[in-house]
């Protein structure tokens, strides 16, 4: 499969895994619920995740990514489609829950495919494009999701949503035997504790954790702050836009910062810059600064999964890609569990100010962790 169609298939994926999870927030709080409940909702999108990450990553490096990514985009499809049909508050968990399994399989199978496809000189390039699809259906979703729920209402969102995971799933179901097969046939001794006993992994898997809550929370806050201020959905889904546009408008410099500085210094760098987007957001509420400073936050956050998986290929042993990868996304899920219901608690029973300053604090400290490992280097 040519690069270029893996990743628009990818685009339409993330494009209705991302817009679900606004939509979902949104109709959650439609629907009366709490900053807890509906934390507790957008958890789901991790909690399976957060347990079969690493068995997925190692099923991919064996059987490829064919099978794998057909199923779950045949799920994805199912979950996204489900509050559609049963609109409530239970839909809402079961989707969640179907949805984040789902689009975690069809993430790792697809960052496999263009390790697998592309060779050793041209990864780097091609992981960057990858990131770039991403940016583009992270401010697609929210933005359509945002739209279509002001103009049709929430059902409808999902209902298109769903219809734009199908493209991922006819296409694969058709293509799927051009899709790259598994390197690694057998076992490797050591297991997890083998890859964990890698010093520079272990590194990478901390700010991972760090990363992640970062650009979790302000997706899981940004419906929430913004519905407490008084913005409506396209509003809300236009400043998620904006920080989906600087993903991307970063991204696109990439090529030109990697030759200039290198990827420690990179997340060193998004550490402090998204820790100064954080310490800004409950001092502002017009939508130009709420925006501008989504923006801020996706030009720090934007930089930094490409660096961490060019980390993690070069640290990885050869035929075990999947298996790291499937790491990486258990420490990713782990925050994004733990940090919804943390986070909704807090701004539950103090409102969101404390939630937005809680994570700068969480990041000056990782941009402090990455700075002593930058230096040490």
């Amino acid at each position: 499969m040519r690069l270029a169609v893996l990743i628009a298939l990818t685009v339409c994926a993330h494009t209705a895994f991302n817009g679900s999870r606004v939509t979902v927030s949104l109709f959650a709080l439609n629907l009366g619920a709490t900053p807890l409940t509906v934390g507790a909702i957008v958890s789901l999108y991790s909690l399976l995740p957060m347990f079969l990450s690493v068995y997925s990553g190692r099923m991919i490096d064996r059987v490829g990514t064919a099978l794998p990514m057909r199923v779950a985009s045949a799920a994805l499809v199912a979950g996204v489609a489900l509050p559609a049909l049963w609109p409530g508050l239970a839909s809402l968990y079961v989707a969640a829950t179907v949805i984040g399994l789902a689009f975690m399989v069809f993430h790792i199978g697809v960052q496999n495919a263009v390790g697998a496809m592309s060779p050793p000189g041209e990864r780097a390039v091609n992981f960057s494009w990858l990131a770039l699809g991403f940016s583009i259906s992270g401010f697609v979703g929210p933005t359509l999701s945002g739209l279509v729920i002001d103009y049709a209402g929430h059902r409808w969102a999902f209902a298109t949503l769903a219809a734009i995971a199908v493209v991922p799933l006819a296409a694969i179901a058709v293509l799927h035997p051009r899709l790259p097969r598994g390197e690694s046939e057998v076992e490797h001794p050591g297991g997890l504790r083998q890859l964990l006993a890698k010093p520079e992994l272990r590194r990478v898997f901390v700010v991972t954790g760090v990363l992640a809550m970062a650009w979790d929370l302000f997706v899981f806050v940004m419906p929430i702050y913004g519905t407490a201020i008084g913005l409506s959905a396209s509003t809300i889904g236009a400043v998620l836009g904006s920080f989906a546009a600087a993903t991307f408008a970063i991204r696109l410099a990439l090529p030109w910062l990697a030759r200039r500085l290198s990827e420690w210094q990179l997340i060193t760098s998004t550490l402090f810059i998204a820790c100064a987007a954080y310490i800004l957001f409950p001092m502002v509420r017009t939508v130009p600064f709420i925006a501008s400073i989504a923006f801020l936050l996706g030009l720090g956050l934007g930089a930094s999964q490409p660096s961490l998986v060019s980390l993690i290929q070069h640290s990885t042993p050869e035929g075990r890609l999947g298996e790291a990868l499937g790491v990486r996304t258990m420490v990713l899920n782990v925050s994004h569990t733990l940090l919804p219901l943390f986070f909704g608690g807090i701004g539950t029973a103090l409102g969101m100010g404390p939630v937005f300053w809680s994570m700068a604090a969480c990041l000056g400290a990782g941009g402090l962790f990455a700075n002593r490992r930058r230096t040490a280097g």
